[in-house]
């Protein structure tokens, strides 16, 4: 599904990563709601700044989905409220929702169309939409080409890329994006990467949900995981895969050289890493310092060839605030 929407204005955000002064697109507030007795989001607050791609993340049945309906109005929310560009979604919807651009599941596109007819069909629902336009928008999705081609004819890929750019027809400042690289190949996947890089650039905001969590890390600077319907965790993608003080040591004689960190007082959580044949310790360092992690070893007769900073994976991350479930709330 696509539709148009819009964005939300500049107020103090409570989330982090969001600071005063920010430029807010999107704000949840105490967002919730309930199915019956089933709590599908819980009190959800978020703050979405200008400019940046957010993940949005979380298991099946996390509450992904019906939170981007309550953004996009298509259900009302139990309590709580979603602002854009500062208006509330609930009382200003129908002025500030047509200035939003989604793309939601799959793209309703008419395959008997070609992809020019398809974004003029949409063009002319917001209202109409010049043909400059069109041009403007099949060029950024790479479809300048084969924009008189009935869609039926398209790729997965293709079809994605339309998609996107009929959410893109009214040049909307906030884009919602539900699993925009669903069933892509790499190489589709790259160039759906690519097109929300440069439209960050230009100061677009893209909130994006996708189970591509190395797709995520790789372009969203600050992620949201939810699970159960509740936020277990917001922060930067550079805070999350830090690694928290912790170093990769390669080593001779790795167990021993554990055995050796394990009796500080500061070596409780050391352990090794096997990959495949290779085998590393992990460890925090004194003081948090790899120069006199360094000093330790040496002294102690074992030399490092490198100590690098430990750093984590999305996906590593992701399974241990959900445990790997959800459950089935939508």
């Amino acid at each position: 599904m696509t539709s148009g929407v819009q964005t939300h204005g500049q107020a103090a955000p409570h989330s982090a990563g969001a600071g005063e002064g920010d430029d807010v697109v999107l704000r949840t507030r105490e967002l919730s709601k309930s199915y019956g007795q089933r709590a599908a989001v819980v009190n959800l607050d978020l703050a979405v700044t200008r400019g940046e791609i957010f993940g949005f993340l979380g298991p099946n049945g996390a509450g992904k989905t019906t939170t981007i309906r309550m953004i996009l109005g298509l259900i009302a929310p139990s309590s709580g409220s979603v602002e854009i560009l500062g208006q509330d979604v609930a009382l200003h919807g129908p002025a500030i929702l047509p200035q939003v651009g989604a793309l939601v599941e799959q793209p309703a596109l008419y395959p008997y169309l070609s992809g020019r007819n398809n974004l003029r069909a949409v063009g002319d629902a917001l209202g109409g939409v010049s043909e400059a336009r069109i041009d403007t928008v099949l060029d950024f999705v790479g479809l300048r080409g084969r924009d008189r081609d009935r869609v039926r004819t398209y790729s997965l890929g293709m079809r994605q890329r339309l998609g996107l750019g009929l959410a893109l027809l009214a040049d909307p400042d906030l884009l919602i994006l539900d699993e925009p690289a669903n069933g892509l190949d790499p190489a589709g996947i790259v160039e759906m990467r690519d097109l929300l890089r440069q439209l960050a650039t230009q100061g677009k905001t893209v909130f994006v949900s996708s189970h591509v969590l190395g797709e995520v890390q790789q372009i969203c600077s600050r992620v949201a995981i939810l699970n159960r319907g509740r936020l277990v965790m917001e922060a930067s993608v550079a805070d999350l895969t830090r690694g928290h003080g912790e170093f990769v040591v390669s080593v001779d004689r790795p167990q021993e050289a554990l055995a050796l960190i394990a009796r500080q007082p500061w070596g409780a959580e050391a352990r090794l890493q096997r990959d495949g044949e290779n085998v590393t310790l992990v460890t925090p360092a004194p003081h948090g310092q790899s120069g006199d992690l360094n000093l330790l070893l040496v002294q102690a007769g074992f030399v490092p060839r490198a100590i690098t900073p430990l750093a984590l994976d999305l996906e590593t991350i992701f399974l241990r605030l959900t445990g790997g479930e959800g459950e089935d709330v939508g």
